[in-house]
């Protein structure tokens, strides 16, 4: 059984936060595997595959409001307090954010539906994107169920790579777009799916910092590190950011 607070003087309370991991654990094996196939859909140019995705994220909703109701429940009866509370408070948390990932991963799905009747524009950095933040929700979520601060903050520190491979793939994306005015449809697009991602990785990060709170009592110091966005990034005529000169 995964970890959890302390075992309690009434056992159906273990019992209601054993449940609550399960729920969170189902959420996000769920959120994993939607996120994959909507990014199997958009390479494979596969509108069957994402309508199916579009059509399950129905189940991840169901779940969110089963854990609502179960944090209801359990507020009402229980009325936990100190680690309990902060364990119960943190599923909700949890699963709004996991519900949220699923309605990115949905967006990713519609999308390519649309692009599977474009022109087509090569865009690798989105796979690997996607496999990146596939890792980081597992890895938050072994940390959730596990009570594991240490990989909370492994969590929290690795989401700049996926900033730094957006900022990358959107770079790349403009210069399509630069070249040939009429990849403008299908690059949009995809750069839609890319913040998509990324915006996935921010919510995994979230959740690492909840864990460890939950954990330890006291949040992640500092600012999360971030890689520059791109899109607010001035860019020179090759598509690169202009050349600044040293200071002398």
């Amino acid at each position: 059984m995964p970890n959890q607070p302390d075992s309690h003087i009434v056992k159906s309370f273990d019992d209601d936060l054993a449940e609550l991991n399960s729920l969170i654990s189902r959420m996000g094996g769920m959120a994993e595997t939607q996120l994959a196939s909507a990014v199997q859909a958009v390479a494979n140019r596969d509108s069957e595959l994402a309508q199916r995705v579009i059509d399950e994220d129905d189940r991840i909703d169901a779940l969110e409001m089963e854990v609502n109701a179960m944090v209801v429940r359990t507020l009402a009866l229980r009325q936990p307090m100190a680690n309990d509370l902060r364990f119960v408070l943190l599923a909700l948390k949890a699963s709004a954010s996991l519900e949220r990932f699923g309605d990115y991963a949905k967006n990713i799905a519609k999308r390519s539906i649309a692009l599977s009747q474009m022109r087509h524009v090569p865009a690798p950095g989105l796979s690997h994107m996607a496999r990146m933040t596939q890792a980081l929700i597992k890895d938050v979520l072994d940390a959730y169920l596990e009570n594991d601060a240490d990989k909370a903050i492994d969590v929290w520190h690795r989401d700049e790579e996926i900033d730094d491979l957006y900022n990358s793939l959107f770079r790349e994306l403009l210069t399509y777009m630069m070249e040939d005015p009429r990849n403008i449809t299908t690059c949009t697009h995809l750069l839609f799916m890319a913040k998509n991602i990324e915006r996935m990785g921010d919510i995994a990060t979230n959740i690492a910092d909840n864990v460890h709170f939950r954990v330890t009592g006291e949040t992640l110091e500092g600012v999360r590190p971030k890689g520059v966005d791109a899109a607010f990034t001035v860019l020179g005529p090759d598509g690169a950011p202009p050349r600044t000169e040293e200071p002398t």
